[in-house]
């Protein structure tokens, strides 16, 4: 799992250190964050002391109201020793009771000028996406007219070979060889390349290319929602493969469904474009045109009408 310290806040947000700085090294384990309303008020059964803690402009004000003595007691009980920090928005003064039991308790104190709405969505978005669920898979990952293509198979059937010609075509690479997903959302899976292989294609016979090195920085990407499946597989004579598209194929990926094509490898076929078409089709049926479905109520209209007629024909 991925290690995050509250210092890796400091990085990424600029946010200012008020005190506390003996503390920077602690560990944030979730990516909930806790706005401390009702322990203000003195109740703390429930506090969720090894969450992130945000101060926004409500929760100042009622702590500048209260008598010294109680601003003291309720910040040295929110400084616990699991409490990664305490984050306070819009730039607002930090009072001398907090700042002193965060310096006490080595708590980091976090000062950021933005709005509450916007800390808590930018801090929640980071923490989620560091703490998502992570596999690795190995195919090529290409970004196909805005849609994510998962290009998978046994080695050697040729997918980095097909990933070329796609990039040739004016497609992006996302990555080859490994893939890298995170579960972000409960139906949202985003590929990445490992950053050892990253904007490298492997070309059995060729070697190792660079990708934007050749094709320009428009050829790549560093990540990508994963929206289709394409297995590639060599022929098999015996086998019936979907000839209309009918036949709707998923892919579990971690917690995810992600629809799924198989197309058959032999010489001659030529897979970029397939692949190409691929993508473009399934854009169409995101927007609602299905083309083996139109096919298929013009064919069972086609066959009722036919049927009509005879019977029309024998009752004559």
């Amino acid at each position: 799992m991925t290690k995050i310290i509250t210092k890796d806040l400091l990085d990424q947000f600029k946010l200012e250190v008020v005190a506390g700085k003996d503390g920077l090294d602690r560990e944030i384990i979730m990516s909930d964050i806790s706005r401390p309303g009702i322990e203000l008020t003195g109740y703390f059964r429930y506090y969720p002391k090894k969450r992130l803690q945000l101060l926004g402009k409500t929760e100042m004000s009622y702590y500048k109201d209260l008598t010294s003595k109680d601003r003291a007691d309720r910040a040295k009980r929110m400084c616990t020793p699991e409490t990664p920090g305490i984050v306070v928005s819009r730039g607002m003064d930090i009072p001398e009771e907090l700042a002193e039991a965060c310096d006490e308790a080595n708590v980091p104190l976090i000062r950021s000028p933005y709005k509450t709405t916007r800390v808590v969505s930018r801090l929640t978005n980071f923490l989620e996406a560091k703490f998502a669920p992570f596999t690795a898979m190995h195919g090529v990952l290409v970004d196909i007219y805005g849609v994510g293509v998962l290009i998978t198979g046994q080695s050697g059937v040729g997918k980095s070979e097909t990933a070329l010609e796609l990039v040739k075509r004016g497609h992006r690479l996302v990555a080859d060889d490994s893939v890298e997903i995170r579960q972000e959302d409960y139906d949202r899976l985003i590929g990445s390349s490992p950053p050892l292989i990253e904007h490298l294609l492997e070309i059995r016979g060729l070697g190792i290319i660079n990708v934007m090195t050749l094709f320009g920085a428009g050829s790549v990407r560093s990540y990508k929602k994963i929206s289709y499946v394409i297995n590639l597989e060599s022929w098999d004579e015996k086998k019936q493969y979907d000839r209309l598209g009918l036949e709707e194929e998923t892919m579990k990926i971690i917690d995810v469904d992600v629809p799924k094509a198989t197309l058959p490898v032999r010489p001659g076929r030529n897979l970029a474009v397939i692949i190409e078409v691929a993508a473009m089709n399934f854009r169409l049926k995101q927007m609602g045109v299905n083309a083996a479905e139109e096919f298929s109520s013009r064919l069972t209209t086609m066959i009722d009408e036919s049927g009509s007629k005879l019977g029309s024909d024998y009752d004559m």
